[in-house]
């Protein structure tokens, strides 16, 4: 590609990689998976720090640039640092200070989680696109049936939205997968499903999304990265990223996320009854 072809905004740049991951090679794909992880580390970072992150060689990250569009890695680094400052924030600078002061004592643990929680937070308002967000709603709104779906770490996000809209009043069946229980038979061409997972993805989660596609149900995911399998398969996006503790992630912005949904839905399904009466009694 040319350089007219390049990107010109990290936006672009995701949606280039989701449109492309598919037909990466294995390296390249986790070039794309990197970048998408940690959008804040292409800004600052040379390239042989990124290709050493990732598990590539340089000369992969450099191909992968050209794959996309750019010239190299420096036109794709200035695309990303144009956005940076308001898009995503120091957070590896701001979370190694408080590191710092060490996890010796549950406080301390406590508040690293507190400060990872509240940057995932901050980190929500611009990985979750307000258009995705309406669609998502949009769908999920005139669906007969919602169905839940996410398993391992998903679990706590689908479980909660099971019990808002319990208590919204809106037709849903929480896909546990407890007893080894399968209710992928429940899903009809007019009911929705929400899909729950992120890296490493959930094989059983995948499945039971792909045969909600093949019914031709909606597809809602709530996921990490631009190149979930979800994303590929269609699904309305609404795309979250933790950040962890050592090896532990919370689930703060994916809980904060569930519950504006399951909110946004509930509200959304009692307006389009209104409007039901309004015609049935003209």
């Amino acid at each position: 590609m040319s350089d007219d072809n390049a990107p010109k905004s990290i936006d672009e740049v995701f949606s280039r990689i989701s449109q492309q991951s598919d037909s990466f090679p294995k390296r390249l794909k986790q070039c794309a998976d990197f970048v998408a992880a940690n959008p804040d580390r292409v800004a600052v970072s040379t390239v042989s720090e990124l290709s050493e992150s990732a598990g590539v060689q340089p000369s992969a990250f450099m191909r992968f640039c050209q794959d996309l569009g750019f010239s190299g890695f420096s036109q794709m680094q200035k695309v990303f640092r144009s956005d940076y400052s308001q898009k995503w924030p120091d957070y590896g600078t701001r979370l190694e200070k408080l590191r710092e002061h060490g996890t010796e004592s549950p406080s301390a643990l406590l508040a690293e989680f507190v400060e990872v929680g509240r940057m995932s937070l901050e980190n929500l308002m611009t990985s979750v696109d307000p258009a995705a967000l309406e669609e998502a709603v949009k769908q999920l709104a005139r669906a007969r049936t919602i169905h839940l779906v996410g398993f391992r770490r998903a679990f706590p996000v689908t479980s909660y939205l099971g019990y808002a809209f319990e208590k919204l009043e809106v037709p849903t069946i929480l896909h546990s997968g407890i007893g080894g229980i399968k209710l992928d038979h429940t899903i009809q061409p007019d009911d929705a499903v929400i899909a729950v997972t992120f890296a490493p993805y959930s094989e059983q989660t995948l499945e039971i999304a792909d045969i909600a596609k093949q019914r031709d149900a909606d597809l809602v995911a709530i996921t990490d990265l631009v190149t979930s399998p979800l994303v590929q398969m269609g699904a309305v996006p609404l795309l979250v990223a933790e950040l962890d503790v050592g090896a532990f992630r919370a689930l703060s912005a994916s809980l904060s996320l569930a519950i504006s949904l399951a909110v946004s839905v509930g509200a959304a399904r009692e307006k389009l009854q209104f409007e039901k009466n309004m015609l049935h009694d003209n």
